[in-house]
């Protein structure tokens, strides 16, 4: 099994940025893929971005394309998201997500794609 925690939300202006990570313990080895998505209060969760473990190739939601990046460092089984310029519809609970079962995406955009979840990060952006 895998544990993921998320870390790094806050309460931050309009225009400001945030680094979140999060960090994957227990079998470790088996990811193929993590992601990142959010889900605003009274809205379904969507996908923002995910990373191939092993290949590093990205993708990011056309939505948040531009100001969102995704990361990872595989020396620290973590996976990172940095938020550029950010508006008051990114408030949201961030999930991170791990993939270790193999499909056919290397970066699913689905939470179909994903076996396990982390407990989520608030982040709120004040306008």
């Amino acid at each position: 099994q895998v544990q993921l925690v998320e870390s790094g939300g806050g309460l931050v202006q309009a225009g400001g940025s945030l680094r979140l990570s999060c960090a994957a313990s227990g079998r470790t080895y088996s990811i193929y893929a993590m992601g990142w998505f959010r889900q605003a209060p009274g809205k379904e969760r969507e996908f923002v971005a995910a990373v191939n473990w092993s290949g590093g190739s990205t993708y990011v939601a056309d939505s948040v394309k531009g100001r969102f990046t995704i990361s990872r460092d595989s020396n620290k089984n973590t996976v990172y998201l940095q938020i550029n310029s950010l508006k008051p519809e990114d408030t949201a609970v961030y999930y991170c997500a791990a993939g270790v079962v193999s499909r056919r995406t290397a970066v699913p955009t689905t939470g179909a794609g994903y076996d396990y979840w982390g407990q989520g990060t608030q982040v709120t952006v004040s306008s």
